[in-house]
């Protein structure tokens, strides 16, 4: 059974370098190119990608929006899970294998897919955890990003990665009910 005792102020400092990592890389890309690190569908070198994606962004805007969302569905999953960093390793390395494999064969970089698979980590593990901190929040995140994950994964802006989005949605389903807690028999 997994455990769901801790404390969020453990997690905390974590969630702060994972977003100042990406910040980092940011800076850095600005001086040393590093976005045609990004996920490549389909090939080889694309692999890395998988990694290195959500640290890579097109530009201030970019991550600014990335940013926001990011660092509130992180401390929204910190508070409700103990050892969070497995979801987001799980998320990241399912949402990129699955856009890898199916994704269009442009280069797709940034934090959405992680975003959108943490946000229906989130909505999907209240509702089947049937627990009361998982299901506020479920709900609380239903209210803030609901319309984002349905129109996000339309094809409907020019660069945007929807098919990014659409994995980030299927791997943080499979995430939440492959780690939902058993009750004890």
């Amino acid at each position: 059974m997994i455990s769901h005792a801790h404390r969020i102020k453990d997690e905390i400092p974590a969630v702060l370098l994972f977003v100042a990592a990406i910040w980092t890389v940011f800076l850095l890309d600005q001086v040393i190119p590093l976005r045609h690190y990004g996920l490549a569908p389909r090939s080889i070198p694309g692999l890395a990608g998988i990694a290195t994606m959500p640290f890579l962004h097109n530009g201030f805007d970019h991550l600014t929006s990335n940013t926001v969302p990011l660092t509130v569905l992180l401390l929204l999953l910190a508070g409700s899970r103990n050892r969070s960093w497995v979801i987001v390793l799980l998320i990241v390395l399912l949402s990129g294998g699955l856009l890898w494999l199916v994704g269009r064969p442009v280069l797709h970089i940034g934090a959405s897919a992680l975003i959108f698979g943490l946000a229906a980590f989130l909505l999907v593990s209240g509702f089947v955890e049937r627990r009361f901190v998982p299901l506020a929040i479920a709900v609380l995140v239903g209210v803030l990003y609901g319309s984002t994950l349905l129109w996000g994964v339309l094809p409907t802006v020019e660069g945007v990665s929807w098919d990014g989005h659409l994995s980030g949605i299927i791997a943080g389903t499979l995430t939440a009910w492959g780690l939902k807690s058993r009750p004890n028999r």
